[in-house]
């Protein structure tokens, strides 16, 4: 049960809407990898990571929400990176010492754990402290 004064986040219909495609896009694009679909695969990467970087874009004045928006996009990124790596057969191949072309999406996920990090050690707390010094 919510209080009275306690924060809302409210999402207009379209932006939901927006963001359930973005849903439909991304079991597409891993549904085309499963199945080595390369072009459905590729075609619905593009639409899955721009909604991404849209919706991100739009929480961008709520630092949780901008936070985990980017760990999402960085997500994608990292994921399309790997399908893309396996469709095109240069996943296994060795780019330094063990690492293949498949551990390249390391960098980008690698990015996405940090920006959480980030959010949870640094402005989380430092939100938190604002909030209770405001209320006394």
């Amino acid at each position: 049960m919510s209080t009275s004064h306690e924060a809302r986040y409210i999402i207009p219909a379209r932006y939901r809407r927006m963001e359930n495609m973005h849903i439909v896009f991304w079991l597409l694009k891993d549904i085309s990898w499963c199945m080595i679909w390369r072009e459905l695969g590729i075609a619905m990467f593009i639409p899955t990571l721009t909604i991404s970087i849209i919706i991100a874009w739009r929480t961008r004045q709520m630092a949780s929400e901008l936070a985990h928006n980017l760990a999402i996009t960085f997500w994608i990124c990292a994921n399309g990176y790997w399908m893309i790596s396996e469709f095109f057969n240069f996943a296994e191949g060795k780019v330094w010492n063990e690492f293949t072309g498949k551990h390249m999406a390391l960098i980008p996920f690698i990015i996405g754990a940090l920006i959480l990090l980030y959010y949870y050690a640094v402005q989380r707390p430092a939100e938190i402290r604002k909030n209770k010094t405001a209320t006394m």
